[in-house]
């Protein structure tokens, strides 16, 4: 499957040099095309986990799930779109009109535009970047800034106040998750999201920084906006501020953002913390591709399982957890991955 999609790009690089293109130009197109097919990809993978998440909180809770529109239910998120399309957007008066209509688009751009420097397998990258990693952490902290725009634009004090709680939330959560990537850096000495991938090819690195790790995932679920850490959507807390005055396909297109948040944060998860496209005890004759997406869909399926276990925590508890207990030990985990690694190339020498 590399050698197609390596195959497939350049036949498409000289098709498009024998129609008169430059070199630069039909360079540009094939990313362009690249990044056409992650779109696809990030979009159908959305309407999945909308399903897959109904069957796994359905299976935990003893019940059946989506069965009736298609095979399976298959078809239930289809029909669930094709409502919301056929609903009037309202927009509230002495709103931003231009800003609140902004919103719902704008929230999908920080991770779609991530997505350009995934590996999704051995030479399946639409950019490859030397700072891949620092890409990540700046372009996907955009999704803050939006959120708060959502609120502000509603013109509601409700819809504000939801916002900045949130806001709140995401800037917490994101000092541990960024501090627990720091060790993974330390270790490669790279911010290329391959050569980290390739770094893992004798030892994932969940082995080597399994407290990285947690603290990760921790962060990563908390930035997403999911249970235990669902406060936007907390029945005693300000329900949905930011989207409380959205309707229709705007409220569908933040809902559906969640998701693509999670196949991100599960994307970097495979990538720092459990080799990439690297196979287990050397089964490489199943193409690399493979083994990244079911890693991915693994870390989605645990990211769901919390949802469905575990009870949501209070804001002043989220907090207090985020600044007091993560950040710490987050540090602690750079201090102690400095100090092996340092022992580790004396003792080398």
């Amino acid at each position: 499957m590399e050698n197609l999609f390596v195959s497939i790009a350049s036949g498409a690089r000289t098709l498009l040099e024998s129609a008169g293109l430059s070199g630069g130009a039909s360079d540009f197109l094939v990313m362009v095309l690249k990044l056409v097919g992650i779109l696809v990809y990030i979009l159908v993978s959305a309407l999945w986990l909308v399903y897959m998440e109904r069957k796994v909180a359905a299976y935990m809770q003893c019940r059946i799930g989506p069965n009736r529109v298609g095979p399976m239910g298959l078809l239930q998120t289809t029909a669930d779109i094709g409502k919301l399309i056929s609903k009037e957007i309202i927009i509230p008066r002495c709103t931003d009109k231009k800003l609140f209509l902004l919103g719902p688009v704008l929230i999908f751009m920080p991770p779609l535009t991530v997505f350009a420097v995934a590996p999704f397998g051995k030479g399946m990258v639409a950019i490859d970047m030397n700072i891949g990693v620092y890409y990540f952490l700046a372009v996907a902290s955009l999704s803050t800034v939006i959120v708060w725009l959502s609120g502000w634009a509603s013109n509601n004090k409700y819809s504000l106040i939801g916002s900045m709680r949130v806001v709140a939330q995401m800037v917490s959560y994101e000092m541990p998750l960024i501090l627990s990537i720091v060790g993974v850096i330390i270790l490669t000495g790279t911010l290329n999201m391959s050569e980290i991938i390739e770094a893992q090819d004798g030892v994932w690195f969940i082995l080597l920084q399994p407290l990285g790790f947690l603290i990760y995932l921790i962060a990563a679920v908390a930035e997403t906006n999911r249970a235990p850490f669902d406060l936007v959507e907390g029945e005693s807390e300000i329900i949905c501020g930011p989207f409380t005055e959205y309707s229709g396909m705007g409220f569908a297109m933040f809902f559906l953002a969640e998701y693509v948040n999670v196949v991100l944060v599960s994307v970097m998860a495979t990538t720092l913390f459990l080799g990439g496209w690297q196979a287990p005890f050397d089964f490489t004759f199943i193409p690399s591709w493979i083994w990244f997406l079911l890693k991915v869909y693994i870390m989605i399926f645990v990211i769901m399982w919390f949802r469905w276990t575990y009870p949501r925590i209070r804001v002043d508890q989220l907090m207090e957890f985020g600044w007091k207990v993560l950040v710490p030990l987050s540090i602690a985990n750079i201090f102690l991955t400095g100090i092996g690694k340092y022992l580790y190339q004396t003792i080398g020498r």
